[in-house]
């Protein structure tokens, strides 16, 4: 009797630890800034929560400026990465591929490989290959192309495969062809609303100096550093549309969907652990009724 007691306290007691086990989430953009972008809230969410997350930026993005370039660029963004892994609580973790000249090459399928393997990913999050920059389409096609090789050991032998495949999914855009997003899971952000922005605003080449340029929007700029954080909250996060607002209705309820003022969504990628409700609700713990 006794021995049964014991056997069925430790397998309590495994239970118990499998489901306090931190998730382990990465967050994978062509650029030192895309993950901050597309899945800053989601992340600070996660962080709260006591899981753990990396983001991973496939190129340096020292191609990321109009009066700067090269190795003094890729420093400078590298640097900013840090501050923001200290303002989220995230890794950060940049590749060295020169921005603009991204292609899904073998050789850096297997550096994404071992990235996912390394991290012991349950979920992987990067763009669709439907996008206007290069850099973010080849992103999403090494990320498909990784999908199924995460667990192949013979493939990156110098790294351990993983056992299960992680659940794939897809950050949000706003392209149609050939096929718009779905917004199968989304995430209300309200409550972190404000780690985003400071994410955002550890980018100070990005949003101050290089996209105002290339976008033509510089004026809109304020030169009071004091309002940089509700430009950035003006000009870089948007309301919920429709189709967003309706997956909120399905995770969360319309009480508190009717209450978040912001979102990020995500897309399931067919190519991964094809994940149920349940499932998604384990992996995305913040999707709760009030």
């Amino acid at each position: 009797m006794k021995n049964l007691l014991v056997a069925i306290c430790l397998i309590v007691s495994i239970g118990l630890q499998a489901q306090t086990k931190p998730l382990r989430i990465i967050f994978i953009g062509a650029h030192p800034d895309d993950c901050d972008i597309k899945g800053g809230g989601t992340a600070a969410l996660f962080v709260e929560m006591g899981h753990q997350v990396k983001f991973l930026s496939v190129t340096n993005g020292d191609a990321g400026h109009q009066l700067q370039g090269g190795g003094m660029l890729a420093k400078r963004r590298i640097a900013e990465t840090k501050e923001v892994a200290k303002r989220l609580g995230v890794s950060y973790d940049v590749l060295d591929n020169h921005d603009g000249e991204l292609l899904p090459s073998l050789e850096i399928r297997l550096q994404i490989i071992r990235k996912i393997r390394e991290w012991k990913a349950d979920v992987v999050i990067a763009p669709r290959s439907n996008d206007y920059h290069p850099d973010h389409r080849y992103t999403g096609v090494l990320v498909q192309d990784a999908a199924f090789m995460v667990g192949v050991p013979n493939v990156a032998p110098d790294t351990e495969p993983l056992r299960k495949n992680p659940v794939f999914l897809y950050f949000q855009d706003n392209f149609k062809k050939p096929n718009p997003f779905q917004p199968e899971i989304a995430v209300d952000i309200t409550p972190v609303i404000e780690k985003k922005i400071a994410g955002l605003d550890a980018h100070q080449s990005q949003f101050y100096e290089w996209l105002p340029w290339v976008g033509n929007y510089e004026e809109e700029v304020p030169k009071d550093p004091a309002k940089y954080k509700a430009y950035l909250l003006q000009k870089r996060v948007s309301k919920p549309n429709a189709d967003v607002q309706k997956s909120l209705e399905k995770w969360y309820g319309s009480a508190r969907a009717s209450k978040a003022l912001y979102a990020e969504a995500f897309e399931i990628c067919e190519y991964g652990t094809q994940p149920t409700e349940a499932d998604i609700r384990r992996l995305f713990p913040m999707l709760k009724t009030d």
